[in-house]
């Protein structure tokens, strides 16, 4: 589901896709396996009618959560779905993680995704890096390619 959302074939994409930018997969079964592995770390899946449609990684990193992977079927997108997976991604983040702050990387490119997330309340703390080849996340399609942190502080009142 993540290549779907975020790599998907003609005729399938939804707004939340960067096919434009970057080709290849988005993730490999190994690499959902080898996070899944990590202490302190969850996927959060989003049902409907008991067919997986959405899902979000949390992984603690001190007092700091991480998300990523946050995903939605192609087919199920401008309903919401995103809105709330991204609070239950925080809310647990806050409950069982006591994160003081959740961080996530987003392509510098998609400014329609980093204004949901500054919608979101997120802020873009500057840091931008290159394309993380290296991490076997697909291959650029532009050159000069980045991604974005993204911060928001949280608390068990706001997440």
């Amino acid at each position: 589901m993540v290549n779907q959302a975020y790599r998907p074939v003609a005729g399938l994409a939804g707004w939340t896709h960067e096919a434009d930018w970057v080709s290849g997969s988005r993730i490999a079964a190994a690499q959902v396996a080898a996070l899944l592995l990590k202490p302190a770390s969850v996927l959060l899946l989003g049902l409907l009618d008991q067919h997986i449609v959405a899902c979000v990684y949390v992984e603690q990193q001190g007092p700091l959560s991480y998300i990523g992977m946050l995903a939605v079927n192609p087919q199920c997108q401008t309903r919401g779905v995103g809105k709330q997976m991204l609070a239950a991604a925080e809310r647990y983040a806050s409950q069982e993680f006591a994160a003081e702050r959740v961080q996530m990387l987003v392509l510098s490119a998609r400014t329609e995704l980093v204004a949901f997330y500054l919608r979101r309340g997120y802020q873009c703390i500057g840091t931008q890096l290159d394309y993380p080849l290296a991490a076997g996340v697909g291959t650029p399609l532009v050159a000069g390619l980045t991604v974005q942190t993204l911060d928001k502080p949280i608390t068990a009142d706001n997440s």
